[in-house]
């Protein structure tokens, strides 16, 4: 078999589809692999070594992607940023990752040049794709640099940082492989190909949530490193996408279900324009997907939907779309070399159909939170870790996820989970978004709050509540539903469908010391 990665495909390959940017640009494997080597002949010029850290504040964008293959085969760390933070916020990560180069970009201008001003990075170590005040032209850093591979090629890697919704965000940092790049980046295609995807076989992976989460990269680059062409889009649309699905037929896709959810809100006769017919392999995660939303997805796009259950520090689950329709609502069963197990709150090991929090083995692929020794130890039971699901396991081995444990709502000594609720209320065709979490209640201790995001031309108000009260009857038990309705007019939601569920919740336990 040829050497797999992004590097020998261009190789062998030069004239290919690597890569069609949101601004439509398309680049060939042979350009991408040129504009990649002189983006690791500029890192070394400014005296970067092995294990030296690079930070990145971009949007979706053939930038992004060039730093991630020139770091790849330089031995260097790529941490990309979430380009929502605060200039604090991305000074402190920046800081945190000793970043040698710090990269922003013009749409995000303010927040980088704020959070230059907090660090000690000397101005010739920051570029900017754009302007931003204080950094260098980007085309700076490869000028006069040759197109031709780097001598002393090593494996470097990503660094990614929790999102940080309690305490600081933390830094995974797993060692560096002691091999070459080639190597690494075939042994990444086995990712994807627990979901049947092979190498090249016409295959195109769309990319439309943000790169700077972990998994979207993940599966951006090992589609790369497979032999795949990417089409990134930067700002999500459920038509944009759909037309892109046509026009390049798409095969795969990594995907949110707040994106099936806007998919499905298209009007019947807009869905129907698009030949979806290429799709094979639309992979999902990061967030509960409703039963009857899924079911929905599969009867438009057949059985090319695919889910699994993971985390920046390690997973994970797998469910087939057959074994979906087995058992609706499951996330699936441990991968290879993979494990989990249900504890309690006291640390015994939970048997079948019983409820508890959710740990998750990942072979010999270990972590540690960057300087944070506690942390790492915090969240462990021996080898196994957890980031705070509670969940169980059927007779048969399948993992079903109830929700976060700090998202639960502990009513009148009942547990109640808000994903539960959520699903059920957005099956009404008003409702855009929903929120539920617990607001202070004096004789239950907490009761059941709804932030609802109408859809589009929906009037909020008293009318509204009504008919979803009416919808939910029959659909929830009395304890579950919501006492009360408020409304928003957008969700505070990250581009990759994250909800900062925190920024609904605060304000109802401010001065309750409950936050």
């Amino acid at each position: 078999m040829s050497q797999l990665g992004f590097y020998a495909f261009a190789e062998r390959n030069p004239n290919t589809l690597a890569l069609v940017a949101p601004d439509g640009r398309e680049w060939s494997r042979g350009e991408l692999l040129a504009e990649a080597n002189r983006v690791s002949h500029g890192l070394r010029a400014l005296g970067l070594e092995k294990g030296d850290c690079v930070a990145a504040v971009l949007p979706n964008s053939s930038e992004f992607l060039l730093l991630y293959l020139a770091a790849f085969q330089s031995g260097l760390y790529l941490t990309p940023i979430n380009n929502h933070l605060t200039a604090p916020e991305i000074a402190y990560i920046v800081a945190d990752c000793e970043a040698k180069v710090f990269v922003g970009s013009e749409p995000f201008a303010e927040a980088c040049a704020g959070a230059a001003r907090e660090l000690e990075l000397p101005a010739e170590r920051r570029f900017s794709l754009g302007a931003v005040e204080g950094f260098r032209p980007l085309a700076e850093l490869t000028a006069g640099q040759p197109e031709t591979a780097p001598a002393d090629r090593s494996a470097g890697n990503v660094m990614n940082y929790t999102s940080g919704t309690t305490g600081k965000p933390k830094g995974v940092k797993r060692p560096l492989a002691p091999l070459d790049p080639d190597t690494v980046a075939s042994l990444m295609t086995g990712f994807l190909g627990m979901f049947s995807l092979k190498p090249e076989d016409d295959n195109v992976h769309i990319c439309g949530s943000p790169l700077y989460h972990t998994a979207v990269l993940v599966f951006a680059s090992a589609s790369l490193h497979l032999g795949h062409a990417v089409v990134l889009m930067d700002k999500w649309t459920p038509e944009g996408m759909l037309e892109r699905i046509e026009r390049y037929r798409v095969t795969q896709s990594h995907m949110v279900p707040t994106q099936f959810h806007r998919l499905l809100s298209l009007p019947e006769e807009v869905r129907a324009r698009y030949d979806v017919s290429s799709l094979r392999c639309m992979v999902h995660a990061a967030a509960p997907c409703p039963v009857e939303t899924k079911r929905a997805m599969l009867d438009w796009w057949g059985d090319a939907i695919y889910e699994y259950y993971a985390a920046t520090e390690g997973g994970g689950t797998l469910v087939t779309p057959q074994e979906w329709r087995q058992y609706p609502g499951t996330v699936g069963r441990p991968w290879a070399n993979a494990d989990v197990k249900i504890y309690d709150d006291d640390g015994a090991e939970l048997g079948p159909n019983q409820v508890g929090t959710v740990y998750m083995l990942l072979g010999q692929a270990d972590f540690e939170y960057k300087d944070d020794t506690k942390k790492t130890k915090a969240n462990r039971i021996g080898n196994y870790f957890t980031v705070g699901d509670v969940g169980e396991l059927n007779d048969d081995g399948y993992l079903f996820l109830r929700d976060r444990k700090t998202d639960m709502i502990i009513s009148g000594g009942a547990n109640l989970y808000p994903a539960e609720i959520e699903a059920e209320m957005m099956q009404h065709p008003k409702i855009a978004d929903v929120a539920v979490f617990g607001i202070p209640n004096d004789d239950w201790g907490e009761e059941v709050k709804a932030v609802v995001e109408p859809a589009d031309g929906v009037e909020p108000g008293e009318a509204l509540s009504d008919e979803i009260f009416a919808f939910l009857e029959g659909r929830l038990a009395k304890m579950k539903t919501p006492r009360s309705i408020d409304y928003i007019d957008a969700m505070p939601r990250d581009p990759n469908g994250k909800l900062y569920k925190r920024k609904l919740r605060d304000p109802y336990w401010a001065g309750r010391g409950n936050i």
